[in-house]
């Protein structure tokens, strides 16, 4: 997994917190964790949706319809992940909507932001462990994956993320 080269710090750059949305209850620990320490270090925060391709695609019409409910929920839903942001910081966040396999988007687009600086997940806490996510960037990719990868503990309150962000 090569990366291309990190400009975050460089002049004329700014580096970037990504975090990977979904609609799982540790997402927002992730958020807020972000959007706290984007605020605190003068960061830009970017938030990524990836819509997965519907399995109806082959249907007529029906696929182009499935994509574009899928793409209109996932930018509510972004919408909404923002305004949290902006509320925890008064961090203004990139909104991303991809469409395609999880993992491979979301490689693909620190592949194509060179000023992304950190990815920052959150660990589920229930006991089918930390997450599919996380679980794949932590243990599979750990030693070759192109960017830092913070882990949020999905137990931690706002005021427990405020002490460490």
């Amino acid at each position: 997994m090569t990366a291309a080269p990190r400009r975050s710090y460089e002049a004329g750059h700014r580096p970037k917190f990504l975090v990977v949305v979904d609609d799982t209850e540790e997402c927002d620990r992730a958020v807020y964790f972000a959007a706290r320490r984007a605020g605190r270090v003068g960061a830009a925060l970017a938030l990524l949706s990836v819509v997965t391709p519907g399995e109806f695609q082959h249907w007529f019409g029906v696929g182009d319809v499935m994509r574009q409910e899928a793409e209109a929920t996932a930018r509510a839903h972004l919408a909404r992940v923002a305004a949290r942001a902006r509320e925890v910081s008064g961090v203004e966040a990139e909104q991303v909507v991809r469409e395609g396999q999880r993992s491979d988007e979301l490689v693909a687009f620190i592949n194509e932001d060179e000023d992304i600086a950190l990815l920052v997940l959150a660990a589920g806490v229930g006991a089918e462990g930390p997450g599919p996510l996380v679980a794949s960037i932590v243990g599979k990719w750990a030693a070759t994956f192109p960017i830092p990868v913070a882990v949020v503990p999905g137990h931690l309150s706002d005021t427990e993320i405020d002490a460490l962000a």
